[in-house]
């Protein structure tokens, strides 16, 4: 089975959701990777480095050097009368292309494949992670998401794949790139960061939370996390939320501190190699999944422990 996996990137290098696809499309057959975007030699050329990539992929265009969905889905959906399957990490933007390029190739979307059983078998996640379900596809093209906690990272080094040039159509004239707004930050980026300490809705606002979770995360150098009620009530920006709705993320070392623990939530963090959670309440869900459990007032116990690290 020929494969097509779409690689994230920000023109120079490739970001690390695009290796766990890598992975999962290893498991079905040759992997090719497509880099499209404007001036992108360099990411391509990272591209050709990863282990077990066999061919990269090269549209350059203006037209795709956003990474605009509207304008990629048509050339992927082109590319892929040589594919068998088409494969994205589970990441905004992969779950922003994907649907697009299935609806143009008229199959069923896969998404958010947790492993690969047979040629058209995976087993995904469904209510918000509490059951896992097997499915088969019985269409001619495969268009699947990745969930990039569920794979191991391909190796960055080790590939001598050639890298060729791609066309597609261009701009489709459907969408513009307008403006991005960057949080910047010298923590670590959350879905790839091996400590997260993450903080809900106990922390009462955006100033007590900066006050408590932010000493602490910097002392473990550590990414910050967020529940989704601590967004919704204005804390912290919108990518910090781990959770169904937010970002997958399985560090090393999660902290959940004052986050009872909903089942979006969960969704999001259950797979981290050592939960650590702090709350008050004994009764609190989050408790049913840690591996370390403090039943205690975090404004009390957050600040000794800082101060201790």
């Amino acid at each position: 089975m020929n494969t097509l996996v779409w690689v994230e990137h920000d023109n120079a290098s490739v970001k690390d959701a695009t290796l766990s696809a890598v992975t999962a499309a290893g498991k079905l057959g040759e992997v090719t990777a497509l880099v499209a975007g404007e001036g992108c030699d360099g990411a391509a050329q990272a591209a050709a480095q990863i282990a077990g990539v066999s061919k990269v992929l090269k549209a350059d265009d203006a037209a795709y050097g956003h990474g605009l969905a509207e304008n990629v889905a048509p050339l992927i959906a082109g590319l892929m009368a040589g594919y068998d399957a088409f494969l994205a990490p589970a990441t905004t933007t992969g779950k922003n292309v994907a649907p697009r390029v299935a609806a143009l190739l008229d199959v069923m979307q896969i998404s958010d494949i947790l492993s690969v059983e047979g040629e058209k078998t995976f087993t995904r996640p469904i209510y918000a992670g509490n059951a896992i379900a097997t499915v088969e596809s019985s269409d001619p093209k495969l268009v699947i998401t990745v969930r990039g906690t569920a794979f191991e990272k391909a190796a960055t080094s080790g590939g001598s794949a050639s890298v060729e040039d791609a066309a597609g159509p261009g701009d489709a004239g459907l969408s513009s790139f307008v403006g991005a707004e960057l949080a910047k930050s010298e923590r670590p980026e959350l879905t790839s960061a091996k400590v997260i300490v993450s903080g809900g809705r106990a922390l009462k606002d955006s100033d007590t939370f900066k006050e408590y979770i932010f000493p602490l995360a910097d002392k473990l150098g550590a990414a910050v996390g967020a529940s989704r009620a601590a967004v919704d009530a204005g804390y912290v920006p919108n990518d910090y939320q781990v959770g169904q709705t937010g970002k997958i993320v399985a560090p090393e070392v999660y902290i959940a501190i004052g986050i009872s623990g909903a089942i979006q939530h969960l969704a999001g963090m259950k797979d981290s190699k050592t939960i650590i959670a702090i709350n008050k309440d004994e009764d609190a869900p989050i408790f049913q999944v840690a591996d370390v459990g403090l039943v205690a007032d975090l404004f009390k116990v957050v600040p000794e422990l800082t101060e201790k690290l």
